[in-house]
């Protein structure tokens, strides 16, 4: 029987009939294009995987309409302009694939990055204006010549036209939206130019409009074409983001502006708003971490429900079922999921049956889609599959064998879960009360409130693929026999690390604290600024806590680009406004009941600390892997116990290792 009935009703974009109100948001396809330009196999088979588990309407991540224009990689990203005639027979073959499902499909097309382009992914530095780059302000990108424009504008033409012939259901142009190229235009801060192309909010718009204009005459009026739009710039100057709830006066785009540009969008020929807010210098808006509550686009759609007459598809972390049903009529006609649908393919498809319980969470991490796109293709964390699911999914094992798995975190259960659906009898062993290990302390702020989702999802997989589960139960040297298993994976985790500070003062973890083993007074020292102690001083400051962070080291949270940008943009300007303090290069002197002395640089500080907390890193526990390793069956080490590491690794090296075993 259908939940949610109202998300399973049809939907229509112009005269384009959907199947439901569902869709797959854009993420870019870095890494999935072959040597023409056009989708790889894994691309093709990605997008299909979706479209089999329900999804109404399914808008493909960005396409360049022109590789040469900032000298792209062609291995970057698709382009249907390389080679059209390559592209039609690669996009024509998944989309006959994707329609066999009752799915529709949208190419969505890009101009490009401009003064957004990460460092090297780009050979040629244009925008609008003349301006510095977002991330490397030594780097100059100049202005943008009328012929150059004029050539943009016809290539996203000719690439409409060959998406038609594809078999695509419509285009997406990307982008009045992110700070993306067509956004600089749209943008005064950005954009200084005295021709046609610049001053008044129209001639800013002028590029979007003629894109719209072009490709409704190219393809003709009936064929849908949708704008990435994000009506908010949230930001307070360049490179600087405002957060949700702060007061601060809007550099970009305001509302105001964004309500008036929507109407010229639309009335150019535009038949939806994909919409969102945000630009690359607030960043973390088009791609929310986990510090962002649900549902956090809502108020922008509802906005422009209000202004424009066409149907508003709305992402922005819309897991929660009941409240997609509510935003249908106030804030949307299409509710959109980007990040869930890389964890779980088949989550509208969960929702529909009722089975909620089985969908593995987005941890809003970045790590797995974004935080390796330099180095390899979009994927996701909790889900390695992701975007190879006919080249690594699992497989039947040939020989069934008897698996023990010690240790009941992320990568003991992943391990379990692996092994179990490829046909294995597998025992897990956890010698505490619960599953989880290092994820159960960590999922206790309320922004990581995912972390302890993804505990549920592996206790409800162990339940549905009868994976014997032991609780209370140390494994020895001594006692691994009795299992009779024909493969020992150890997975015991890590422990936090302690040590000695000089003085009377008493030191406690921050998982001590996380799981309210200790009190914590409001005074606060946190040793340490990690991802870990940074993100417990958060939830201290949140509390109301007085809050103090001493790093030895130059820079928080492994210096940056150790984190996913837009984590890391968005937690350091969270503990600015929570008014943590931040001590960098750092040393305790000595402590006290209530008062530290620490070192920095050739300053002495007092800090209050009422209560000093400890967060140092890890360490592998692996005594039991080195007491087992020269059994004469295969014993394998696997997640912190055999490298202290994130969540997505826990997991990728489990995945890894469980397929194959």
């Amino acid at each position: 029987m259908t939940q949610y009935k109202e998300l399973f009703q049809q939907a229509q974009i112009g005269k384009l009939k959907l199947k439901n109100k569902t869709s797959m948001a854009p993420m870019g396809p870095v890494g999935y294009a072959d040597a023409f330009g056009a989708f790889d196999q894994r691309l093709q088979d990605y997008y299909v995987e979706r479209a089999r588990h329900g999804v109404g309407l399914i808008i493909t991540g960005i396409c360049s309409v022109d590789v040469n224009i900032e000298g792209m990689s062609t291995a970057g990203i698709p382009c249907p302009t390389v080679e059209p005639l390559k592209f039609v027979h690669n996009a024509y073959q998944m989309n006959e694939r994707v329609h066999a499902y009752g799915a529709k499909i949208f190419l969505q097309l890009t101009g490009g990055l401009g003064r957004s382009a990460l460092p090297g992914f780009t050979t040629k530095q244009i925008a609008p204006s003349e301006q510095g780059n977002r991330f490397d302000p030594s780097v100059t990108h100049r202005e943008m010549t009328k012929e150059e424009i004029m050539n943009l504008i016809q290539k996203f033409v000719m690439s409409a036209v060959v998406a038609k012939r594809s078999g695509f259901d419509g285009v997406e142009v990307h982008a009045v939206h992110e700070g993306y190229l067509l956004d600089q235009f749209a943008i005064s801060l950005y954009n200084h130019r005295e021709d046609e192309f610049g001053g008044s909010l129209e001639n800013r718009l002028r590029v979007s409009t003629m894109i719209v204009q072009g490709i409704k005459k190219a393809c003709g009026k009936d064929f849908p074409v949708s704008l990435r739009y994000s009506l908010k710039s949230c930001m307070k100057g360049l490179r600087q983001g405002g957060l949700p709830g702060e007061e601060y006066e809007e550099a970009g785009k305001d509302i105001e502006e964004g309500i008036e540009a929507a109407k010229i969008l639309v009335a150019a020929g535009y038949d939806a708003l994909n919409v969102d807010a945000g630009t690359y210098d607030s960043w973390y808006w088009n791609h929310p971490p986990m510090y962002f509550e649900d549902g956090c686009y809502r108020e922008f759609g509802e906005i422009l429900k209000k202004a424009v007459d066409v149907p508003i598809i709305l992402a922005g972390k819309m897991e929660n079922p009941q409240m997609a049903v509510e935003a249908l009529g106030k804030s949307c006609d299409i509710v959109s999921y980007g990040r869930q649908l890389l964890c779980d393919a088949e989550y509208v498809e969960k929702m529909r049956t009722g089975r909620l319980d089985e969908v593995r969470p987005c941890l809003g991490c970045h790590e797995g889609c974004l935080g390796r796109i330099g180095n390899g293709p979009v994927s996701c964390a909790v889900n390695p599959a992701c975007g190879r699911e006919t080249i690594y999914g699992i497989v039947p094992a040939a020989v069934k064998k008897t698996i023990l798995v010690i240790g009941g975190g992320v990568a003991g259960l992943e391990v379990a879960r692996t092994a179990s659906i490829a046909g294995h009898k597998v025992i897990l062993c956890e010698k505490s009360d619960a599953l989880g290990g290092n994820l159960i302390p960590g999922g206790v702020p309320h922004f990581k409130r995912n972390d302890h989702k993804l505990i549920a999802y592996y206790k409800r997989q162990m339940e549905l693929l009868g994976v014997d589960v032991r609780y209370n139960t140390v494994v020895t040297a001594d006692s691994a026999a009795q299992y009779e298993a024909d493969v020992i994976v150890v997975a015991t985790g890590s422990k936090a690390k302690k040590i000695n500070l000089p003085g009377s003062g008493k030191t406690v973890t921050a998982e001590e604290v996380l799981l309210d083993k200790v009190s914590c007074s409001d005074k606060v020292l946190m040793v340490g600024g990690g991802l870990v102690g940074c993100e417990t001083a958060l939830w201290l400051a949140q509390q109301g806590k007085e809050v103090n962070v001493v790093e030895v080291l130059p820079e928080l949270l492994g210096g940056h680009g150790a984190l996913p940008h837009m984590n890391e943009f968005m937690l350091y300007d969270l503990l600015k406004y929570h008014k943590i303090g931040i001590y960098t290069n750092a040393q305790i002197v000595e402590t006290g009941d209530a008062v530290t002395i620490v070192k920095k640089d050739d300053e002495t500080i007092e800090l209050p600390s009422e209560t000093i907390i400890l967060s140092v890193g890890y360490d592998s526990d692996d005594q039991l892997y080195s007491e087992l390793k020269d059994l004469e069956i295969p014993v394998y080490n696997i997640g912190d116990s055999q490298r202290v590491h994130n969540i997505m690794y826990a997991i990728w090296d489990a995945y890894e290792l469980a397929r194959n075993i």
